[in-house]
Formats: C-alpha cells, sequence, structure tokens
C-alpha cells in the first residue's frame, strides 16, 4: 500500500535543471523512501506527467505543467486508486502550479487587491477541480509542499529540502513550549491572546517597534515560532507597526542559517508563503523558504493579503493558532493543517467572505509526514520485542485517523453554512448609511461595500428533526465595507475591513479586520 505519495513533474524539473539536476534530485527523492521505510512509512514517486505511472493509477497524465485543472484531477485519481496517508508536492508553482482561486473579498480601487488565491487547498480536498474556495471547505487529505526556488538553475536548495526531510528527528513537547511571539505593536492584544492559546503564555511577547529585526541567537534558536505582522508580495522582509511607523520586523537575509533545526513556524503575515521568483527581490527567496533552507521542519503561511482583528481573535489568527496547537500535540504536519483547516472551517456557524478566503490561502510548506514533537499517545504504546508489531500499531491509529478526518470533511461540507458573493446586490440608502457610519468610527472613509448571501446546505435541515428546523434562522447577508484609512503611508495598503452581518435589514453582528499587509 502506498501510505505516502510524492507527486511531480519530472518533465518541469528537467527543464530546470537539465537531465544531471534531475538526476540528482531523484537520488535525494530515493533516500527519502528509504528514511521512509525504515521509518514504517511506505513512500512512493510518481510523476504527474508520465503516462505509464498514471495509467497505474486509472488517471490522465499531466501535459503542461503550469495546468492546475490536469494535476488536479492526477491527484484525485491517485488518491481514489490507494488513499495515501500523506501526499507530499514536490516543486514551487513552476513545477507543480497552485490553484488559482477565485478571493471573494477582491475590489478595485481601495479595496483587497488579490483577485486570486494561489492556494494547495483543492489538492487537499476530494471535490473536483473549481476556481471557488467555497467549493472545498471540506478538506479530507494531508497535504504538504517541499518547493524549489521559482526560476532557480541549480538543484541544491531542493535536495537540502530532501535532506531535511531524511534526517528529521522528532523531540518532545518541552523542546518546543518556549516561542519567538513577534507582533506588530499595533496588534499586541490579538497576537498576546494567540500566544496564551497556543501556549499558556504571553509574557515572552516580542512587539515590534522598539524590537527586532535581529533577533537574538536565545530567540532566533527556539523551535516554535508564531510571527503577526505585515508582509508584502515579493518581499523577503516582514514588518511591524506603531502609529505610521513601519519598522523591519523579520529578515530573510538575517536569519539564514540562524533558524534551529526543526523548527515549526506560523506566519500570519500577507504573502508571508509565497513562493516568488527571487530575481523580483534583488535575489532573496522569502521568508518561508529562507526557514525550510535552514532546516526548518515546516512553515504555514498565507500566499496573499491575510486578515485579523487588532485586539480579538479571528481570521488569520485561529487558523496559526490550530495549526501550532496540533503540532504540540504531536500530530505530523500535515495532519496539523488539516485539521487547523477544519477547525476553522467550524468555528463560525456562517462562514464571512474573509473566512472564506483565509482557509483558502494558508498552505503548508514542507514535508507533510515530518512530526516534530512525539505523540504522548505513541508512547504509551507498549516497546515489545516485536518491533513489527509496534511499527503495525502505529499504523493502524494514522490509518483510522485519515478515516476519521475524511468523514470529518465530508461532514463540514453537509453543514457548513457560508457567504455567496452577490455582485449585483446593494444594501438599501438606510443599511449603506449605517454602515459607512461603522466605518468612520473604525477611522477609515468607505469607498464601497460588497453584499453576499448565506448559503445553507440542503443537507443541513435533513440533520435536523422538524421541529428544530422550523427554528433555523434566516441566515440574512453579510457585507464589506472597504475604503481608505486617514493614515498614509506610501507602502500601506487598506488596512481595514468593516465585516457586518445583517438578518432583516438590521446590523446583528460587526467584526473589524486587519490586513496583515504592506504595499511595495
Amino acid at each position: 500500500m502506498d501510505e505516502k505519495i510524492i507527486v511531480t513533474h519530472v518533465g518541469a524539473l528537467k527543464a530546470k535543471y537539465g537531465a544531471s539536476g534531475w538526476k540528482q534530485i531523484n537520488a535525494a527523492v530515493k533516500a527519502l523512501i528509504a528514511a521512509d521505510k525504515k521509518r514504517g512509512l511506505a513512500s512512493k514517486l510518481v510523476a504527474l506527467d508520465s503516462p505509464t505511472a498514471m495509467k497505474a493509477y486509472g488517471g490522465k497524465a499531466v501535459t503542461n505543467s503550469g495546468e492546475a485543472r490536469q494535476v488536479k484531477a492526477a491527484i484525485d485519481a491517485i488518491d481514489a486508486k490507494t488513499a495515501p496517508e500523506y501526499i507530499l508536492i514536490l516543486g514551487a508553482a513552476d513545477v507543480v502550479p497552485h490553484v488559482e482561486l477565485n478571493n471573494p473579498v477582491f475590489s478595485t480601487g481601495d479595496g483587497d487587491p488579490d483577485e486570486f488565491v494561489p492556494s494547495d487547498l483543492p489538492y487537499a480536498c476530494d471535490a473536483g477541480y473549481s476556481k471557488k474556495i467555497e467549493d472545498f471547505l471540506g478538506p479530507t487529505r494531508v497535504v504538504g509542499r517541499l518547493p524549489d526556488i521559482a526560476g532557480s538553475k541549480d538543484p541544491a536548495y531542493l535536495i537540502g529540502l530532501l535532506k531535511t526531510a531524511v534526517a528529521w528527528k522528532q523531540g518532545s513537547r518541552n523542546d518546543y513550549v518556549s516561542y519567538l511571539g513577534m507582533t506588530a505593536a499595533v496588534w499586541k492584544g490579538s497576537t498576546a491572546m494567540s500566544l496564551d492559546r497556543t501556549f499558556g503564555s504571553n509574557t515572552d511577547l516580542q512587539l515590534v517597534p522598539p524590537k527586532g529585526p535581529q533577533w537574538p541567537v536565545p530567540f532566533l534558536s527556539r523551535r516554535s515560532h508564531f510571527i503577526n505582522c505585515h508582509g508584502a508580495p515579493s518581499d523577503p522582509q516582514f514588518y511591524g507597526q506603531q502609529g505610521s511607523n513601519y519598522p523591519v520586523s523579520h529578515m530573510a537575509s538575517y536569519i539564514n542559517g540562524k533558524i534551529t533545526e526543526g523548527t515549526v513556524c506560523a506566519a500570519e503575515c500577507c504573502y508571508g508563503a509565497e513562493l516568488y521568483n527571487p530575481t523580483a527581490a534583488n535575489g532573496q527567496m522569502g521568508i518561508g523558504q529562507t526557514y525550510l533552507g535552514s532546516k526548518a521542519y515546516a512553515y504555514f503561511g498565507s500566499t496573499t493579503v491575510a486578515y485579523g482583528p487588532a485586539d480579538g481573535n479571528g481570521s488569520a489568527d485561529l487558523i496559526c493558532q490550530f495549526f501550532l496547537r496540533r503540532i504540540l500535540s504531536g500530530a505530523s504536519s500535515g495532519r496539523s493543517a488539516l485539521e487547523a483547516r477544519q477547525q476553522f472551517a467550524q468555528s463560525s456557524p456562517n462562514l464571512d467572505p474573509s473566512d472564506i478566503k483565509t482557509i483558502g490561502q494558508f498552505i503548508l510548506l514542507g514535508d507533510p509526514s515530518v512530526t516534530p514533537v512525539a505523540s504522548e499517545a505513541v508512547k504509551e504504546v507498549p516497546q515489545a520485542k516485536n518491533v513489527v508489531y509496534f511499527a503495525l500499531t502505529e499504523q493502524v491509529q494514522r490509518t483510522e485517523r485519515r478515516q476519521q478526518l475524511r468523514a470529518r470533511g465530508k461532514q463540514i461540507l453537509d453543514t457548513v453554512s457560508y457567504a455567496i458573493r452577490r455582485p449585483q446586490a446593494k444594501p438599501k440608502p438606510s443599511l449603506k448609511k449605517q454602515l459607512e457610519t461603522l466605518a468612520r468610527k473604525a477611522g477609515f472613509t468607505a469607498s464601497g461595500v460588497l453584499t453576499f448571501g448565506i448559503k445553507q446546505p440542503a443537507q443541513k435541515k435533513a440533520l435536523f428533526g422538524k421541529a428544530f428546523a422550523a427554528k433555523l434562522l434566516d441566515p440574512g447577508e453579510f457585507h464589506i465595507v472597504y475604503g481608505k484609512t486617514k493614515e498614509k503611508h506610501e507602502r500601506v495598503s487598506s488596512d481595514v475591513l468593516i465585516v457586518a452581518r445583517t438578518i432583516g435589514g438590521k446590523v446583528a453582528s460587526v467584526r473589524q479586520l486587519y490586513a496583515r499587509s504592506k504595499r511595495q
């Protein structure tokens, strides 16, 4: 049985690195497969562009390495045939593309600038190819990506990541409870709450400014990193904020080689997991890829503009918390990402547009089978003389977990209600005036309003008896108010959204969200 499938486009790798480069990469992959076997994990490389390989799974070969629809179909065929417990995507987006999903909160002018959300979420879902994030709210698969460098001609970086995946070792929970918790000073309240919920304490929270970006070794060497700062497209730096001051908080060039092997990072920052071509940043790769190149085991981040409140928790805060908490509990990085997505999808009875974008934009960089923290459950299994029996016990546990996670993903699709954009709809004048007032109180002038209906799955009512189903409320509508802040800065994006839910034309709830981004 294939328990871990490594998928890539061999033709694309050969085009980048030549036959010699591919030979080196293939040797490193074989070393990973051998290391996995010693751990009791049956791994296999599948060339998505090989007709012979794909025929064995009842699928078609990918003829265009840039065509996400073909890649999605090929991975679906592999999953349908063998139901692997891990899917490892090998290569950056110029080898195995992200799926470009439609951003539900995109708007021209002063609104969200991302028309599309590059995502690996569809590869983690049973649903067929689509560009709608809402079709993928019930993920069922454990997926991660080991990216090479976009546009590179040297395979050394990717080979280095594969060597890290070969040599990884588990630590104890105590190795990961000390953290580097970094935040833009204006989001102190939100990040403190996140650290409390993740690590049980926020006493070591680092504010930027005044701290950073040349973090002392005692901070950088900690194996858990939680970062809530600004990010920007094709930018190898993160930024803090205090008023109109936006100092650098984290630099790829500085941290390179200073990260402790085995580090796990969750970054809320906009574009924090963007796999851009380093030529766009004077040859410097992004922070996420720098972490991996420094032998971090996992990096969980966003490919686009991400959102969260200043003082409470929501959106990017929550999904990053969920990921790190699962890591600390002894889950593999891939299972941690899947469970974080599932928990986030169930965190609200009605997912608003920013929630939908959040679940689509966060991806896992790293081998999904790597388990940084030793599970307490595994420790309780007796170390019998029969080593095969012990390995089988772990395998059975893993398979049963996958069955539960698949069932949970399907249940989410059957029960979650979510926002659906209504491009032609406009709020009534009285409601529009009320929403604009909310925007002014939040410190910005409204430039526009996006209106969304709320779709409830047909299966939802079927889960309840008639009496209870009759009590299900009219879900109402969501409205996104966007515009420019009073505080102006040439490198800062429109950073505030008001997300209001209305029922019967009246405002029932309001969320104020801030973009974790900066303009170039």
